[in-house]
């Protein structure tokens, strides 16, 4: 799934100076979530993040990949936090 939606996102949000950082599903409480975690050498401000979700939420959309999820969840890495635990 990572790589599909990387190939998918990577080259559109590239004009915004952001790369997929990590794609991964989680579910609390029944409520199961597509998570893109973006990076960037520049911050990343809410503005940044919502142009990006403009761009990332048709594609997702037209992919079917959100079908069987019900949150898309875009934001940015922690600084700071190199673990990857998923």
């Amino acid at each position: 799934m990572k790589e599909k939606v990387t190939m998918l996102i990577q080259d559109a949000i590239s004009s915004l100076h952001l790369e997929v950082s990590d794609v991964y599903y989680s579910e609390e409480e029944g409520i199961k979530t597509l998570n893109i975690e973006l990076d960037s050498e520049q911050t990343i401000d809410v503005d940044t993040i919502t142009a990006a979700t403009e761009i990332i939420n048709p594609i997702i959309d037209s992919n079917h990949l959100a079908d069987d999820i019900d949150v898309l969840d875009i934001h940015s890495r922690s600084k700071g936090d190199d673990t990857n635990e998923r």
